[in-house]
């Protein structure tokens, strides 16, 4: 059973904002656990974009860790860091939960909670940490799937579970002002539409946005659905190219225009997600809506893939799998995903009445559901 002392909780969560999607089984797990403790989520900048659909975090500290940071993207600062733990140690936390991926380790943050004092530290890892924690989980096996992996930690701990299904609350102001700005671009939210999403982290999760453009297309051709483009700022030319090779009337922009929440209310709205291994991947699937996964070779299926949604995993078999890898040093073979088979994936998950009557296809344009 859980420790019935803790009161004031600290869970680490220092990644994007998937990751933090992916956290909220555990958060649930948490709070039913520990109903009356106070639950601070300690997260990253993008992480933070998330914070306002979490129902089981109370409080929220955002911090750019340098242990999460790629090489030289921090300023060296060790007055910011003795400050950082000064912070921590103003909270007087009774127990640091820290959730990492396969890749990471536990041990920098757990330092700094161990510096600031907080007793009880628990953490999953398969390496030697003196006692900077007090309580370590044995690591599962990397291809885990991360919300197994966050859970794993709670179960160690004695902590009873309850369900894998990702869970985000949109407020009725996040809806309402999503829902404007679908209608502002002439898109009805009630009617049918599909989403695509031609962003990712890092450059060797993105399919290519030329392809995608097109597969969008064919899309278009047979479905009764318009398309909306999501994303943030830097997706914009992507999302120009998609909707310029769709049509006007068929395909709109939203990227750049959008906040997390109103990110979700239009997937949760969607008729179906295409995406990247990405973050609209993992709400797409915590509402439970069709997506069609473009998914790298960066990574094994099984640790980030859609399990409570209907879904289509599109990936070629590659040699160098899984590399990884932020840039791929070859030409990104894994995703060598022909447009033709995104959209007979994406019209195989529509509904039936979607489907419009095959226009004659040019050259080199045949689509075939079959």
């Amino acid at each position: 059973m859980p420790d019935q002392r803790f009161e004031n909780i600290l869970v680490v969560r220092l990644d994007n904002v998937g990751d933090v999607v992916m956290l909220t089984p555990a958060l649930r797990a948490l709070r039913l656990a520990y109903p009356a403790a106070r639950i601070t989520l300690l997260c990253s900048p993008a992480g933070a974009r998330v914070t306002p659909m979490l129902p089981s975090v109370d409080d929220v500290i955002v911090r750019r860790a340098p242990w999460q940071a790629l090489s030289g993207a921090i300023d060296f600062s060790p007055a910011s860091e003795l400050a950082f733990i000064k912070t921590l140690a103003e909270h007087r936390f009774d127990a640091a939960f820290i959730f990492t991926s396969f890749s990471q380790s536990p041990f920098p943050p757990a330092f700094a909670c161990y510096l600031a004092g907080i007793p009880r530290r628990f953490g999953e890892s398969k390496e030697f940490g003196g006692a900077i924690l007090t309580d370590v989980a044995p690591p599962l096996p990397g291809q885990a799937h991360q919300v197994d992996r966050n859970l794993h930690l709670l179960a160690f701990a004695g902590l009873p579970l309850v369900g894998t299904h990702m869970e985000l609350a949109i407020s009725a102001q996040a809806e309402t002002r999503a829902m404007a700005l679908l209608r502002a671009h002439e898109i009805d939210p009630a009617s049918p539409y599909v989403v695509v999403a031609p962003g990712a982290s890092c450059d060797a999760r993105r399919y290519d946005p030329g392809r995608l453009a097109e597969a969008v297309r064919l899309l278009a051709r047979q479905a009764a659905a318009p398309a909306v483009v999501v994303g943030v700022p830097a997706d914009r030319p992507a999302a120009d190219l998609i909707v310029d090779a769709v049509g006007p009337g068929a395909a709109v922009s939203l990227a750049g225009e959008t906040s997390v929440p109103g990110l979700a209310a239009i997937i949760r709205a969607a008729a179906l997600v295409v995406t990247n291994n990405s973050a609209p991947l993992h709400i797409a699937d915590a509402f439970r809506r069709p997506v069609v996964a473009l998914y790298s070779g960066t990574e094994y299926e099984e640790q980030w893939r859609a399990r409570h949604s209907p879904s289509v995993l599109l990936r070629r078999p590659t040699a160098c799998s899984p590399c990884f890898a932020f840039t791929c040093p070859h030409n990104k073979e894994c995703l060598d995903i022909a447009p033709a088979d995104v959209a007979r994936a994406a019209l195989s998950l529509l509904p039936t009445h979607l489907s419009v009557p095959t226009q004659s296809p040019h050259s080199g344009e045949e689509l075939v559901i079959r």
